[in-house]
Parts: C-alpha cells; sequence; structure tokens
C-alpha cells in the first residue's frame, strides 16, 4: 500500500506542475523528450566506446553466457560495466537502467558501429587519394574456416609527399582466378570512390594457391604430436644450457636451431610410434639424414638463404621504394651469380667436415653415382652434386628472381633510377627522364612533355647545389623534401613523375601483415564471424 501512495504522490505533483500557468503541456513533453534524447545519447556514446576498445584490439563481442547471473557476460558488456562503473550519468541509463527497447547492446547494433567506424576510417583514406594516381597491393589467403579471403592495400603519396600504405578491405571470393579477382577489386573500388583508371602499379602475391602442395613430412610426423613438440622444446632447453656453459654456443637470436632435438624426438617416434606406418616414417627419414644427400642440400639452402636474408627483410620493411628495391635484387641476383660460378668447392668442403664429425660417409667424386635404391648411373659423382643439384637448385632461384620483377621491365627500372637524389644526382639523365615519361602516355600529353623537358633542366641545377638536398637517401625521401621546401610547386611535371615511380608496389608485405592480423580477429572460437563484421572489425583493428 506504502508504493501505491507514493506513486499516486508523484502523480498529484506533476498534475499540480501541469496545472501552473507559466508551464503548458508542450513544455512538459518537450522536456520529456528532451531528456530521453539525452539519455540515448549517453547510452549510445557508452556503447561506441566499448565497441571502439573492443574493435582496435580485435577482440570479440559477444560471450557464451550473458545472462545477469554469469561470471563473465563477454567482452563487450563487461567493457560497458567497466566504463559505467565511476560514471553515475552512464549507470543510470545503461543495461538494466535502460528503457529494454533501447538497451543498444544488441549484435545488430555493434555490427552497425563497427560498420561506420570502418567507413569512416576508408572515407578518410580514399579523400587523401583524391583522383591522385595510387597502385594497388594484394593477395588472397583462406581465413579459419577455410573462406578464400582477398585482402586489398593501396599505396599513395599524401600531400606531405609520404608514401602511404593503408588497408582498404578483405574481400571473399569464391575462386581465385583473375576474373573473380578483378571482379572483387572493381566492387571495392566502386563503392569507395575509386576508379581502375586511377591505377599505376600493382602488386599481386599467389601465394595461396601453392598451399598444401609441399606438406613437410619431418613438420608432419614431428608437430603432429603435443608430446613430440614437448620434447623437442625441452631437449633444446638442454643442450642449449649444456652448449652455452662448455663455450661451445653463443647467446643470440636464431643462433640454435632444432635439427638435434627433431633427431632425439624421431627416433622417440621410430621405437614407440603409435602406428607402424608411424614408427616407419621415423624410421625412414632418420635413415635420410644420414645420406650424403641430404647433408648437401642442407648446406647449400643455408648458404642460398644467407645471400637472399638481407632482401628478404628489406622488403618487408614499409615504404619501400623502387629504386632500393631493384638496387638489392640486382646486388642479390649478382651474389647468387658468383656463389654458382665458384661456391661448389666452398660447400662441399663445409659438407665433407660436417660428414666427417657425424660419421657420415663420403663418396668418391670421380666414381658413378649410386642412387639410394643401390641403382649406379652413368654419372660421376662430382655430375650429381655439382651439375643435378647445386647448377640446378641456384639456377631456379636466380629464375625466380627474374620471374618477380618481370611486371617491372629492365627500361623501367633503368628510366626511374635517373630520379634518384643519392650522391648528388649523379644519376640523373633528362632523356631516361623523358623516356619514361612516354610510358605513362595517359599522363603525359604532349604539351606537358614538352614542358617537362624544360623544367627537368631548371630542376637538375636548382636543387644540385641547394644543401637541403644533400645526402638523401632515396626518392622517399626526395619526395617528402620536395613538398616540405616547397619546390613540387616549382616542378609540378617532375613531381608527378616522381609519384608515378612512388606507387610502383615492390612487395606484398603490408597485405600479408593484414592477414596476421585477420588471424587473430577470426579464430577457432570465433569462426563464424560474417565476411561484413569480419571486413568493418579488420580494418578498425589494422588502421
Amino acid at each position: 500500500m506504502g508504493e501505491i501512495h507514493i506513486s499516486h504522490h508523484k502523480a498529484e505533483e506533476k498534475c499540480h506542475l501541469l496545472l501552473r500557468k507559466n508551464q503548458s503541456i508542450s513544455e512538459v513533453l518537450h522536456k520529456q523528450t528532451e531528456l530521453k534524447k539525452n539519455n540515448y545519447e549517453i547510452r549510445l556514446r557508452a556503447t561506441i566506446r566499448s565497441c571502439r576498445i573492443l574493435l582496435k584490439n580485435a577482440l570479440p563481442f559477444r560471450g557464451h553466457d550473458e545472462t545477469e547471473k554469469s561470471n563473465n557476460k563477454g567482452d563487450f558488456i563487461e567493457v560497458l560495466s567497466l566504463i559505467r562503473e565511476d560514471n553515475e550519468k552512464i549507470f543510470k541509463v545503461t543495461l538494466e537502467n535502460a528503457p529494454k527497447n533501447e538497451i543498444l547492446t544488441s549484435p545488430t547494433n555493434q555490427k552497425d558501429i563497427a560498420n561506420c567506424f570502418s567507413k569512416e576510417i576508408i572515407k578518410s583514406i580514399c579523400d587523401k587519394i583524391g583522383k591522385d594516381v595510387f597502385g594497388i597491393l594484394v593477395d588472397e589467403s583462406s581465413d579459419v574456416s577455410k573462406k578464400e579471403q582477398m585482402a586489398i592495400v593501396s599505396r599513395y603519396v599524401d600531400r606531405l609527399g609520404i608514401v602511404k600504405e593503408r588497408f582498404i578491405g578483405v574481400v571473399h571470393v569464391l575462386d581465385t582466378s583473375s576474373l573473380s579477382l578483378k571482379v572483387a577489386i572493381d566492387t571495392v573500388f566502386s563503392n569507395n570512390n575509386l576508379t581502375i583508371d586511377q591505377v599505376r602499379g600493382q602488386g599481386y602475391d599467389g601465394a595461396s594457391n601453392m598451399s598444401g602442395a609441399f606438406n613437410g613430412l619431418v613438420v608432419t610426423v614431428v608437430c603432429g604430436s603435443c608430446k613430440r613438440k614437448d620434447m623437442i622444446r625441452e631437449k633444446q632447453k638442454e643442450r642449449v644450457a649444456t652448449e652455452i656453459g662448455i663455450g661451445e654456443t653463443e647467446t643470440g637470436r636464431g643462433l640454435n636451431q632444432n635439427l638435434l632435438q627433431v633427431v632425439a624426438v624421431l627416433k622417440y617416434v621410430k621405437d614407440v610410434g603409435s602406428t607402424l606406418s608411424n614408427r616407419n616414417q621415423g624410421k625412414g627419414i632418420l635413415s635420410y639424414f644420414k645420406t650424403l644427400d641430404f647433408v648437401f642440400l642442407l648446406h647449400l639452402m643455408l648458404e642460398i638463404l644467407r645471400l637472399t636474408d638481407t632482401l628478404s627483410k628489406n622488403l618487408k620493411k614499409k615504404d619501400q621504394d623502387i629504386l632500393e628495391a631493384a638496387s638489392l635484387v640486382k646486388g642479390t641476383k649478382k651474389a647468387l651469380l658468383v656463389f654458382r660460378k665458384d661456391g661448389f668447392p666452398q660447400i662441399w668442403n663445409k659438407v665433407c667436415a660436417f660428414c666427417e664429425k657425424y660419421s657420415i660417409r663420403i663418396v668418391d667424386m670421380s666414381k658413378y653415382h649410386v642412387t639410394p635404391r643401390k641403382r649406379r648411373t652413368n654419372k660421376t659423382n662430382q655430375h650429381h652434386f655439382e651439375v643435378v643439384i647445386f647448377n640446378t637448385v641456384l639456377d631456379i632461384q636466380i629464375q625466380e628472381f627474374g620471374d618477380r620483377f618481370s611486371e617491372v621491365g629492365t627500361d623501367l627500372i633503368e628510366n626511374t633510377a635517373a630520379l634518384s637524389p643519392c650522391d648528388s644526382f649523379s644519376s640523373f639523365d633528362k632523356a631516361k627522364l623523358l623516356k619514361l615519361s612516354e610510358i605513362y602516355k595517359n599522363d603525359f600529353n604532349d604539351s606537358e612533355r614538352a614542358q617537362l623537358n624544360g623544367q627537368l633542366d631548371i630542376y637538375y641545377h636548382s636543387l644540385l647545389h641547394d644543401e637541403k638536398f644533400f645526402n638523401l637517401k632515396g626518392i622517399a625521401d626526395f619526395s617528402r623534401l620536395l613538398v616540405e621546401t616547397g619546390k613540387h610547386l616549382y616542378f609540378p611535371l617532375v613531381y608527378k613523375l616522381l609519384k608515378l615511380t612512388l606507387v610502383l608496389p615492390i612487395a606484398t608485405a603490408t597485405v600479408e601483415r593484414c592477414f596476421s592480423a585477420m588471424k587473430f580477429l577470426k579464430t577457432d572460437l570465433r569462426n563464424r564471424i560474417g565476411d561484413d563484421f569480419m571486413n568493418s572489425a579488420l580494418i578498425c583493428s589494422v588502421e
């Protein structure tokens, strides 16, 4: 009865308010509407803040049990609860205190907010590109639910003259044919007011087409079992600790490999494997480890990886320009050619020393080669190891370098090199730069090419003695400094040529980083996330 009395008392007070001459019914309703509007805005802001935290860190939203009695209601509810904990205004209008039809915690609300965030991010990127030229980097990879996803990254030069590579979306494709990829790219472009006519460089990596082609037998046998992986870790710890203690092993990153531990685990598999097939695999791999062919291949691949390591690391850097990449490729290719010509005796000496240490039989190089199945060939061991293995493997590597950079023609690289500011513009060559402008027929008409001819002379003599342009490391630094000093306004056609060169993509490392983020976002426990929501969440997480 007490509660009814209080309710009646409040209603009576409201009636008295309405009867006041200075306050009409419309004014009271307006105030109530404003109050609801303010509460809704407070509630929405709290929801947006919660979504923003989760999107930025690629965290899941939903919990398995979001009821009142649950100890963990999921990241979204828990973050929202934390936000309102010390804020009375937010506390009064959220969760259990919100109107039942305006709680703003449903999956639909969360997806809408994520979509709004991603659209604003993409709009910001596309506004910076505007109607200017850009390059694209594209790669495809399957996600945890085995759906083929294609990631697209734009490469452009911003208003400060700095090269940017920005992620603009991931698209689910039914297959990775060129037509399907083109349709998907066209869709992304049309949704973001970009056109294919603006594209001046394209970088693709079809590595996912090779997925499953080469299944590592050792990896399958050893890493297929948690127990075996734990054995490798323990053996590694024991060996490294012992060898460091007696001075046989130096400390540092990347120095201590797992081959000896793999051998120990394979012995375990051979002796106590769960199946006969498993035991036979272990036995077969151990036998192969003791062959001269395996030791030779091991040393050969180690040397090749040593020669290509610098190039590999540099291609993973952001904002790589074509001149730096071309120089590294040329240097690495030359090193491989020299190694192919003179490196066999060096490798063979290392192999022999290794075999003596581990009691592996060394063959007479002048005798005929015998296959693992004891069949004698009509070729000598010298021919087998030097020609069949050494030369063939290196020829494949050298050919791969040519294939990887086939889209960037030799003429293009040579002409582009004339833009380099290094060593006081020592590579400057007006004829090559004019020839470079002829490649871009849609960007330079005859009149502009004639103007460029005049601009190049003034540009060269103006910057040659300008101390601000001394000691530049590449065309990326050059572009930034041109804008910083305002020189790009004096030489707009030269700057246009520079931008066209800078947007040429060299490596797809940025796309690979996006796929790494996707693996954190879409996991085994979160494998039902929809394509649209994943795209929005991934853009927010990466950008």
